[in-house]
């Protein structure tokens, strides 16, 4: 039986989740606390951090790979856009200034008090330049970089959910409404919300 253990609310382990029920992955779903990691769990991945997919006995312990490895299963609407090399590029690229980058100003907006040296709204600014990247990119789709969705909308909507969460109003009232209708499709949609259910 293949597992993943992972903690709801989570982006890393969010991002994980979609892409195995998109997928269409049977996967038993252990909700972790984080301050009582199951010993099963550090046996797996003496990370201690989720996700961590166990399946055919292998041990997968990065949200990014566990993604890919569900994709390599199913992938009916070609999230990989496995016939355009520039838009794998693309993936790759945006996953990077994601996950590099922009959770680095996501952390230090969402947790400024930990982070004194400057003000919330030197963090949002900073995190405030992706966005509208991701805005641009939005002109005249629905999705970031085809007509469906890819491995990157799915891999960064967990980070845009979060960063636009911290102060929903001032996100609302942004210039981004490409982005915001994008995020929003998201949160309503059956994917989501499955992964997201108690």
């Amino acid at each position: 039986m293949n597992t993943l253990y992972s903690f709801r609310r989570c982006p890393y382990a969010m991002r994980a989740r979609m892409a195995l029920r998109y997928s269409g992955v049977v996967v038993n779903i252990v909700e972790v606390s984080l301050k009582a990691k199951p010993a099963e769990m550090l046996a797996l991945s003496s990370k201690g951090t989720v996700p961590v997919l166990s399946a055919d006995g292998r041990v997968i312990d990065e949200s990014l790979a566990i993604m890919r490895w569900a994709l390599a299963q199913n992938d009916p609407q070609d999230w990989l856009l496995k016939d355009d090399p520039a838009g794998q590029a693309q993936i790759a690229a945006l996953i990077e200034a994601n996950d590099q980058v922009f959770k680095v100003h996501l952390n230090h907006y969402k947790y400024a008090e930990r982070y004194p040296e400057r003000p919330m709204e030197v963090y949002r600014a900073h995190g405030e330049v992706f966005l509208r990247q991701l805005d641009e990119l939005l002109q005249g789709r629905d999705y970031l970089l085809a007509e469906h969705p890819s491995l990157a909308d799915v891999a960064l909507m967990p980070f845009v959910r979060q960063f636009a969460h911290v102060d929903r109003e001032w996100f609302a009232q942004t210039p981004h409404v490409r982005l915001q209708d994008w995020l929003q499709r998201f949160l309503e949609s059956d994917l989501f919300t499955g992964v997201m259910k108690k």
